[in-house]
This record gives structure tokens, C-alpha cells and sequence, in this order.
């Protein structure tokens, strides 16, 4: 991760690291709500995806049958039960413009701590100084989503 700001979140769910891996990848098109204000294209953005391996893309889907949409990123690392790295950027940022999110799985008692760690901001020049602060509140929010899809299992 960078040196600079890193938008952070955490939450604890109540299931094993495999399977809260596995919501947060397979299962983000449940979890990552429509109507909220983390889309790129609200009005056309159906979904969001994961290809499961190193070098798949996490996109915005827009045509559900096809995939495509917008490319929001990029996996760097798909450790399942343990690590997930991708590159993330917005719609408005330039194409050679992005950030990197780290999200570990590690138990915790019971249950899964999840961390987001959403780190690079020092790459995106237009990123004012409260990104990273804005991203952790919306990293938080987007917990709690999961947090309730994990429970509705």
C-alpha cells in the first residue's frame, strides 16, 4: 500500500474466512447495492463482478447476458479464505489512473475479521485530500451490505 492516506474499513461477520471470501467475490452482485452512490453508471450498472483469478476484471456490469460494462479494475491477488488485491478506478479518472484495494479474510474468534485497505491515492492527481476519508466511510457502508448478505445465508 501506499504511504499516503489509505481509506480503511473493517467488520467482523459470522462465518469462516472461505465463506466470507467467497460472498465478497462471487456474491458482490448481491451485496454491492443499486441506488446507492457507489456506481459509476447508476443508470445503466446492473451488477458488479469479479473474474475469479489473478488478472480478472472487477466490472460494472451493464448488460447482464454479455459481462460488459465498466472495467473498474483489475485482480492482483485472489488468495480465497485469505487475500483479494485490486486495482480501482472511477469513471471519472483518467484511464491510466488507479488505486489498489487489499481486503483480508483472518479469523476472529467465531467468525471472519474482513479489512479493506483502498491505499494509491497518491497516483490519481485529481484525488483531493479527503478521498481517502470519503472512501473509508463508503468501504464502511458497503461492509454493512455485506455484513447482511452474509447473514441472510
Amino acid at each position: 500500500m501506499s504511504t499516503t492516506a489509505t481509506a480503511t474499513a473493517a467488520v467482523e461477520v459470522a462465518c469462516d474466512p472461505a465463506t466470507a471470501f467467497a460472498v465478497f467475490t462471487a456474491d458482490i452482485g448481491s451485496w454491492w447495492k443499486r441506488g446507492t452512490p457507489y456506481w459509476n453508471g447508476p443508470d445503466k450498472g446492473r451488477e458488479l463482478r469479479f473474474e475469479p483469478q489473478v488478472g480478472g476484471r472487477l466490472v460494472e456490469v451493464h448488460d447482464l447476458e454479455t459481462g460488459e460494462g465498466f472495467k473498474i479494475g483489475r485482480v492482483l491477488v485472489w488468495e480465497p479464505g485469505q487475500r483479494l488485491v485490486f486495482t480501482w478506478r472511477q469513471g471519472d479518472w483518467k484511464a491510466s489512473e488507479s488505486t489498489d484495494v487489499e481486503v483480508r479474510f483472518e479469523p476472529a474468534g467465531q467468525g471472519t475479521r474482513v479489512t479493506v485497505e483502498h491505499g494509491g491515492w497518491d497516483r490519481v492527481p485529481s484525488a483531493g485530500p479527503g478521498m481517502p476519508e470519503g472512501y473509508s466511510h463508503g468501504w464502511a457502508e458497503l461492509l454493512g451490505y455485506y455484513t447482511e448478505t452474509v447473514e441472510a445465508r
